[in-house]
């Protein structure tokens, strides 16, 4: 079993910083790419930014330059660091981990519950 547990969202007016972090827990074996994802009100889910096992980066480009994707791989964990927050960046955030429970088995994707972030003055 997996769980993705993420932390670090709240209230920030525009042109805070806010910083997120996802931690993978339970019989994992291996992970490739971890990410984030968002979902304004009323729309869909779409992607913030990936980073791969090695450390490569991709972002969506309304982010690019504001934010930045890290991960600690000795503590299966990633984080968001959101700097310059705009009211559009609002939405809930999640956690995605793409992996493997076991040496044999396949990689899924798992999800994180969500974090709420609100920019507003």
């Amino acid at each position: 079993q997996v769980q993705l547990v993420e932390s670090g969202g709240g209230l920030v007016q525009p042109g805070g910083s806010l910083r997120l972090s996802c931690a993978a827990s339970g019989t994992i074996f291996s992970i490739n790419d971890m990410g984030w994802y968002r979902q304004p009100p009323g729309k869909q889910r779409e992607l913030v930014a990936s980073i791969t096992s090695d450390g490569s980066t991709n972002y969506a480009d309304s982010v690019k330059g504001r934010f930045i994707i890290s991960r600690d791989g000795a503590k299966n964990t990633v984080y968001l660091q959101m700097n310059s927050l705009k009211p559009e960046d609002a939405a809930v955030y999640y956690c995605n981990a793409h992996l493997r429970t076991t040496i044999r088995g396949s990689r899924r994707n798992y999800w994180g519950q969500g974090a709420q972030v609100t920019v507003s003055s």
